[in-house]
């Protein structure tokens, strides 16, 4: 396709991020008294954090409140996004092709805008994204596809003419319920091309690929 826009996710996508996030969980359950499962982790990649934290808070019997767990992963997060987050490869060769050809673009995330705001800064990316879109201000968080909708409707794009571009299953059954066609590059921290059956037919090693693709 030639997309009218495309409307990117970040953790995962666009940064090596999951993998910090994956620390600052680690750290945090552990804080708690008890050992971070691969099961609990697998449950909830891609989820806002509101929800993965009750899911979280569930499992584990967590007694503070769900606003209290976010403020202390979110301090957790937060203290590691400069020092350990990276760009994905053919991250910055795929925003610098979408800059050149003025094609509309947005982030849709299910990172809380604190989050979103930091990690773009310190990757340099602050003045290239000027629609940020967290999950935090919608009703529901992916797999619903409220926030890609959203970024849709503040690029002035309708949902089949835009393309999303994810690393999680969560995620691109949102962008798929959306209405939009997802590329999906597996962020291999926690996913496999597999993951992605019976959900989008288009799956890339690398933003690489997906650059390639485009240019075609």
């Amino acid at each position: 396709m030639q997309p009218k826009a495309i409307i990117f996710d970040m953790d995962g996508l666009l940064v090596d991020s999951e993998r910090v996030w994956y620390m600052a969980e680690d750290e945090f359950i552990q804080s708690f008294g008890h050992v971070y499962t691969p099961e609990a982790r697998a449950a909830i990649i891609g989820m806002r954090v509101d929800e993965f934290l009750t899911k979280l808070k569930e499992i584990y019997q967590l007694e503070p409140s769900v606003e209290e767990l976010s403020d202390d992963l979110h301090e957790r997060v937060l203290r590691l996004i400069p020092l350990e987050v990276k760009p994905q490869p053919g991250a910055n060769e795929i925003i610098e092709y979408v800059l050149k050809h003025d094609i509309p673009h947005a982030i849709a995330s299910s990172s809380s805008m604190r989050v979103i705001n930091a990690t773009l800064e310190a990757q340099g990316w602050g003045d290239k994204f000027k629609i940020r879109c967290t999950a935090d201000d919608d009703k529901n968080g992916k797999p619903a596809p409220d926030v890609y909708l959203r970024a849709a409707r503040l690029l002035g794009v309708e949902p089949k003419d835009c393309l999303a571009l994810e690393d999680s299953p969560n995620g691109a059954r949102a962008a798929v319920a959306a209405g939009m066609t997802c590329y999906a590059v597996p962020d291999k921290s926690h996913s496999t091309p597999q993951a992605f059956d019976g959900i989008t037919p288009y799956v890339f090693d690398s933003l690489y690929d997906v650059l390639e693709r485009l240019q075609q």
